[in-house]
């Protein structure tokens, strides 16, 4: 029952985030991209309603919000907007999909309080801006986001290793650094080696983020450069 409970206020607040990132949304598309009923959809929606969220139903159309329903706390302005959409585009190439997935979800937020008028502009921006080269690109890992909690949390972190002979090793590391070249590389203090190593995202087989803490290096990245360049 409490599983539930959190599914359906997860779904809830996702429901206001779209309504406020696109001004007409139908039950038809909620229920497809949330993987429930219309029905599901309608009681959310009265729901909504109920805590004073002003949602209007156009017949035949769908819902929307009443304009200006949200105050946000940061007013973007269009060329800022724009920018942002410039920005998704070169994130959609990038190789890690947990990186895409979290950026597409934070320039969801992000949409959801620009005024109607520059939403449409940004919307559009977005719909005509495409870098083909990258539609395609193969996504070689799924770490980079955990790796950046570890980083900023001091966290050690086990992973299982594929070197470039294909051989395989477990390490315990203690994340410093992560470098964006034609793969994402991650330096790390290996425990094992007792020494900063390079490590390529798309060869770690496994990883997990220990609860043991590590101190932090106290030196900056230029620094380390400096000392070991």
């Amino acid at each position: 029952m409490i599983d539930n409970d959190i599914k359906r206020i997860s779904r809830l607040t996702a429901i206001l985030t779209q309504l406020q990132t696109v001004r007409l949304l139908t039950a038809p598309n909620l229920a497809e991209k949330f993987g429930v009923c219309i029905r599901t959809i309608y009681r959310d929606i009265k729901a909504l309603e109920q805590a004073g969220v002003p949602i209007f139903t156009e017949e035949g159309k769908g819902y929307k919000l009443m304009e200006g329903y949200k105050i946000p706390p940061v007013m973007f302005t269009e060329n800022e907007a724009n920018a942002l959409i410039l920005v998704e585009q070169l994130v959609l190439k990038n190789k890690d999909a947990s990186l895409v997935k979290e950026y597409t979800e934070a320039i969801q937020k992000i949409k959801a309080v620009l005024k109607n008028e520059v939403k449409d502009k940004a919307n559009l921006l977005s719909d005509r801006t495409r870098n083909e080269l990258n539609l395609n690109t193969e996504r070689t890992s799924n770490n980079l986001t955990i790796l950046q909690h570890a980083l900023t949390n001091h966290c050690l972190v086990k992973i299982d290793y594929v070197n470039e002979a294909n051989k395989q090793s477990q390490r315990i590391i203690e994340p410093f650094a992560l470098l964006s070249t034609d793969n994402w590389l991650l330096i790390a203090w290996c425990q094992q080696r007792e020494e900063f190593r390079y490590f390529r995202l798309d060869r770690i087989a496994k990883m997990q983020v220990l609860s043991e803490k590590f101190t932090p290096h106290d030196m900056t990245l230029q620094e380390y450069f400096d000392k070991y360049h």
